[in-house]
């Protein structure tokens, strides 16, 4: 085991070496792929984020395999007419196959009906394994850190008619306006149109 607190893949400034950079870049594509995945409702997606045996601790919703919060998502999200998380600090520890990190985000939640907007402000404790040259979740646990509540505001009020808005799933307009996105979901969702 290396020295992580001196060492390259430690919090202080140090030279980065390739395969670290390379390393962080790939813990950055999870986490925002994760995000991306919540928001587009994309579930296979979502699943090949984690390894097998992995844990996603969203206490006191849900703690317990990945494959059982994924398959509880769609109930949970069912509630939310629209969602974004942005995954906004990202400070990852390097030990070799092995690293943690701490993810700042924002996870915006606008309610079935259209009436309240929810915040909710906190950091996942990330625990990664690479196996097989590919870094996977092994171990996921939200920290909320602050929420906010209020009622939603009329959508129209900078001249917005016409504008192409978000969906949750597979229909959403990026899937229509970008086809490398678009291929990507359908072979995912083993869709062939």
């Amino acid at each position: 085991m290396s020295d992580i607190a001196t060492g390259d893949g430690a919090l202080h400034p140090h030279c980065l070496s390739m395969d670290e950079v390379r390393d962080r870049a790939a813990l950055q594509h999870l986490v925002t792929a994760y995000g991306h995945g919540i928001d587009r409702r994309d579930y296979g997606l979502l699943q090949s984020l984690y390894h097998e045996d992995a844990i996603d601790d969203h206490s006191p919703y849900y703690c317990g395999p990945a494959t059982g919060y994924i398959d509880w998502l769609p109930q949970m999200l069912a509630t939310w007419a629209a969602t974004s998380h942005a995954m906004l600090n990202m400070l990852f520890l390097l030990d070799g196959d092995r690293a943690e990190g701490v993810i700042t985000a924002r996870a915006w939640h606008l309610t079935a009906d259209g009436t309240r907007e929810f915040i909710a402000w906190g950091r996942y404790a990330d625990s990664y394994e690479r196996r097989g040259g590919v870094w996977r979740f092994a171990h996921r646990f939200f920290i909320l850190d602050a929420t906010e509540e209020r009622a939603a505001e009329p959508q129209d009020s900078f001249g917005t008619e016409g504008v192409e808005t978000g969906r949750a799933g597979a229909d959403d307009p990026l899937y229509r306006r970008l086809p490398m996105f678009s291929a990507d979901r359908r072979a995912r969702d083993g869709r062939t149109d």
